[in-house]
């Protein structure tokens, strides 16, 4: 997410800057001649404030997506109970009289009935003896099924809600995903524009800014002194270095920040939020002269990106787009918080 690759990183409006003057280079032609071609390091500031630009985005669509599978949950559990409740009016209506039934179904309900409807259900048998056009079994029952019709149509309502919020939910979804795979795409193009060369250049440049910022994505094993299920969070995180960074994923084979995060402490046993600053909301606070390997280390601040400390001023994270989850310094990139699950 984001850059997440330079000791000092550009902050976030130069950053800004960076790409809407490079755009005014790259992409808007003067008059009378074509755009020239951005430098390979105009492309690489480009591409990183694309990253980061795509990072807001990326939180938000992990918030809604969450948010949908619960309404939609709930939108199930209430469409089931409608099939219960209808269950029991249909073994209502089955039970009544064959013309109480055919009353109730046609709507017309006499007077005297009506006062059955109408009625205080807990004072009905009081009228009960004055009313020869239906016995007080036939009455309880239409009550009964009145009763029961009201609750269907209760949850009936409830189900449309939740059904309702779930589709806009999904519609907020569609649309993040469009605005993500905009920034991504555009990235891409901007790095495509590059000859086979340059494109060499630019994955050697970085590589030598991985080791200069001592970022490592090469496979270990964790052996430090962590115990309980901090240790069996950290070993997770190990377990998965190198493996891609994929917006919206939470593994098993590739991750964002966030779902790198939640799916160690997870299998650690612990349930964490999906996103970056409900982790922090949920976690307690650490100092940073009190961290131990399983913290959740917060970057830049509490919405942006996280990962995990391992121990010795390092920690596990899932970087962005077209990396791998690495090992990286804790200032590699600007420190912001700490939370402990």
């Amino acid at each position: 997410m984001g850059t997440h690759r330079r000791p000092k990183p550009p902050s976030r409006p130069r950053l800004a800057v960076l790409a809407a003057t490079a755009g005014t280079v790259s992409l808007l032609p003067t008059q009378g001649q074509a755009a020239p071609k951005p430098s390979l390091d105009e492309v690489r500031q480009q591409v990183a404030a694309l990253y980061e630009e795509a990072e807001a985005p990326t939180e938000e669509y992990n918030a809604i997506l969450e948010r949908k599978a619960k309404l939609q949950k709930e939108a199930n559990a209430a469409q089931r109970r409608m099939a219960d409740q209808q269950a029991e009016v249909d073994e209502l209506r089955a039970r009544m009289g064959p013309m109480a039934a055919a009353q109730y179904r046609s709507g017309g309900v006499d007077p005297t009935l009506g006062l059955f409807l109408s009625a205080d259900p807990d004072s009905y048998l009081d009228r009960a003896q004055a009313l020869d056009r239906m016995s007080a079994r036939q009455a309880t029952e239409l009550i009964a099924l009145e009763s029961k019709r009201r609750e269907l149509a209760r949850t009936r309502a409830e189900a449309g809600r939740k059904v309702g919020a779930a589709e806009k939910a999904r519609e907020r979804l569609s649309g993040k995903k469009e605005e993500i795979q905009g920034k991504l795409g555009a990235a891409r193009k901007l790095l495509n524009s590059l000859t086979a060369e340059q494109r060499t250049q630019l994955r050697e440049a970085e590589k030598k800014e991985d080791k200069a910022a001592g970022n490592s994505d090469r496979p270990a094993a964790y052996q430090g002194s962590a115990s309980g299920r901090a240790r069996d969070a950290v070993r997770f995180a190990y377990a998965q270095l190198g493996k891609p960074y994929e917006w919206g994923s939470t593994g098993p084979d590739s991750f964002d920040c966030s779902g790198l995060t939640g799916t160690a402490w997870r299998t650690a046993g612990v349930s964490l939020p999906r996103t970056v600053i409900q982790q922090y909301s949920a976690g307690r606070q650490v100092a940073r002269e009190d961290l131990q390997p399983g913290d959740i280390i917060y970057w830049y601040n509490n919405t942006q990106h996280n990962g995990m400390y391992v121990g010795d001023g390092k920690a596990i994270h899932a970087p962005r787009t077209g990396k791998n989850v690495e090992l990286t310094p804790l200032d590699s990139m600007p420190y912001f918080a700490a939370t402990r699950p």
